[in-house]
């Protein structure tokens, strides 16, 4: 039996890379108790098994020599219904430990002082949050700043140029277009930012100089340009990322007053 989502008080999410070779394998853990205008949040992400890489070997994968982070502090309350929400609409497994293949892991603890623990049946569901909620444990630490993604359309006759900050501490982001603004709910950009990393993106194609030439083309907030063209590769042959990334541009630009 598991725990009414409205009585949850705490939750922890702990995640383990599995098998997956250095210096990519990893885990982390979120503690977060529910307070009354906030959220107390602890957060740890350490990687493993690195002992036997060179430094060079780190570096050309894209990596530091400590991506270890640690984090004690609050998050906006606005995250409660969003994770209360994501639980009682899961379903879990009757294992309580993850095996060699990893996965995610979560402890309940409701005001009854009841604990449950279970591994989730969505575990990419699980995963996908967690993923935001250690972007916005990042923006409220400082050590990044709110992802911008830039997109730019060149024609014969005009240029669109979209930019999207995307504030993951609040849930909220930024759309512009040629310089016409308005903050929009998350909602409205879920599909657009879940599109956006799922195409291979061609780096020995890409440029750092903002594009002139006719095409469309986008920056994933690293200052690197790719064209839709070359600098894009779908991995999935049933689904068409590319273009679904342009159609979610297009409809948030008829969103703006």
């Amino acid at each position: 039996m598991h725990i009414k989502s409205e009585d949850i008080i705490r939750l922890e999410i702990e995640f383990h890379s599995g098998e997956i070779p250095a210096p990519y394998s990893h885990q982390f853990k979120i503690k977060l108790v529910f307070g009354k205008n906030f959220i107390n949040t602890q957060f740890d992400i350490n990687y493993l098994d690195r002992e036997e890489l060179s430094e060079e070997e780190i570096l050309n994968e894209g990596f530091s020599l400590n991506d270890d982070f640690s984090f004690v502090g609050e998050l906006p309350k606005i995250w409660e219904p969003v994770l209360k929400n994501l639980y009682s609409n899961s379903k879990w497994s009757h294992q309580k430990m993850l095996d060699d293949q990893g996965g995610i892991k979560v402890l309940a603890k409701d005001k009854h002082g009841k604990i449950v623990r279970s591994i989730a049946l969505n575990p990419k569901e699980w995963h996908y949050y967690s993923q935001e909620l250690i972007q916005a444990i990042y923006e409220i630490s400082k050590k990044e700043a709110p992802l911008q993604i830039r997109y730019k359309q060149v024609t014969h006759n005009k240029t669109m140029l979209y930019e999207l900050t995307f504030k993951f501490a609040t849930r909220k982001f930024v759309f512009c277009c040629n310089g016409a603004e308005q903050i929009l709910e998350w909602q409205e950009a879920k599909d657009l930012l879940a599109c956006i990393f799922l195409p291979d993106y061609d780096y020995g194609t890409a440029t750092s100089s903002e594009p002139t030439k006719e095409g469309n083309y986008i920056d994933c907030g690293d200052g690197f340009w790719h064209e839709f063209g070359e600098g894009l590769i779908n991995l999935d042959e049933g689904f068409d990322a590319k273009k679904k990334i342009q159609e979610e541009f297009e409809r948030l630009s008829q969103l703006l007053p």
